[in-house]
């Protein structure tokens, strides 16, 4: 999740924990700089934009490590303020602080290592948008209650009121996905997609309208499937990708996608690339392959919208005397298109109006 949200649900988890053991301020403070902590990773720089992506999340968001870390640094925070009867207490507070920060990324698609050092596969719900504000509002308003009455009654109690709405949103955005990904995977299979990978993600600062990201084999891949290869043999059947968009608010009836090529035919020129193996990897599968002018690609399906993605990266480009590609230092190339555009039919297309998605 974004900063802001991690920090407010750091605050608020301390403060509950702590309530009137310290100063409410002292709670919050320290809470916000645990939940802000795993995110340091970030200005970690490990010299190649692939390995920034996929090494963020990391050691940093191990449920192993941090919960190490939680008891040396609740000990100094008890030592400072001179609250040592309570350092139990702030164990609990700053344990707690730490941990929700991964589990909470854990919902999001991005990907999360929170198992290391046991293994470093990501793991991502992706049943809650980066930036929501329907999840961080009650975090924030709860805290502050808490802070500006200084701890009464009625503000630890509206902390923990927070706490437990931002919980529930949790909560109705995974059975809101698991809604979706029936109605997709129904209205897939009527369309004659054979589904490999099935992704439903909500799009930006809300739950109600869906992304949904199948990869497979439709139709046209079967007719294909059946053509002769070299020597007579039948080739492997191509795989696409279908992406689509469902609103709860939309009227009945089935799905619809649009058929977009993976670029798998591109592979052959990147055999043994590192950088594109680690984004096949981290992104389960969720990626493709492209040409965009003299530079071939790898992008990462699960964040953006064709064409536009968060993460894609130049990892290759053309020679121009033979005309062979030739692996080239990463550079990062994502994007997000015209936000004025993505958000205006973002706005339309969440109400239930079906228009199609800005290309």
């Amino acid at each position: 999740m974004d900063s802001l949200s991690q920090l407010a649900l750091g605050a608020a988890v301390s403060v509950a924990v702590m309530r009137r053991r310290t100063a409410v301020w002292k709670a919050a403070a320290w809470g916000a700089v645990a939940g802000t902590l795993p995110d340091l990773d970030v200005l970690v720089d490990h010299g190649d934009p692939i390995l920034n992506m996929v090494l963020h999340r990391a050691e940093s968001h191990a449920l192993f490590w941090l919960a190490l870390l939680s008891l040396p640094l609740a000990a100094a925070i008890a030592a400072l303020h001179r609250e040592r009867p309570h350092w139990r207490a702030w164990w609990l507070a700053i344990a707690l602080a730490l941990l929700t920060h991964p589990l909470l990324d854990l919902m999001t698609v991005y990907g999360t290592q929170l198992l290391l050092p046991f293994t470093n596969r990501p793991y991502g719900v992706g049943s809650v948008f980066i930036i929501d504000p329907l999840y961080t509002l009650p975090l924030l308003v709860g805290t502050v209650w808490a802070l500006v009455s200084r701890g009464s009654t009625a503000g630890l109690r509206a902390n923990v009121a927070g706490l437990v709405l931002s919980t529930a949103y949790l909560g109705w955005g995974a059975a809101a996905q698991q809604h979706v990904a029936r109605r997709a995977a129904q209205s897939l299979a009527q369309q004659g997609v054979a589904v490999q990978r099935l992704l439903v993600t909500p799009t930006p600062f809300n739950s109600v309208l869906w992304r949904v990201v199948a990869v497979g084999q439709g139709p046209a891949a079967s007719a294909a499937a059946g053509s002769p290869g070299p020597g007579g043999a039948a080739g492997p059947a191509p795989v696409f990708f279908y992406e689509g968009f469902h609103s709860l608010l939309d009227a009945p009836g089935p799905i619809t996608f649009d058929r977009f090529d993976r670029g798998d035919g591109l592979a052959v020129h990147l055999q043994g690339h590192d950088g594109t193996q680690r984004i096949r990897d981290f992104s389960q599968g969720f990626f493709k392959l492209h040409v965009q002018g003299d530079s071939l690609r790898v992008s990462d399906l699960r964040m953006g919208q064709e064409p536009n993605y968060v993460f894609s990266f130049a990892v290759a480009r053309r020679r121009v005397e033979s005309g062979a590609w030739q692996a080239m230092p990463t550079q990062a190339a994502g994007g997000r298109g015209d936000p004025r555009q993505a958000l205006a039919w973002l706005w339309q297309r969440l109400q239930g109006h079906p228009l199609p998605p800005p290309r």
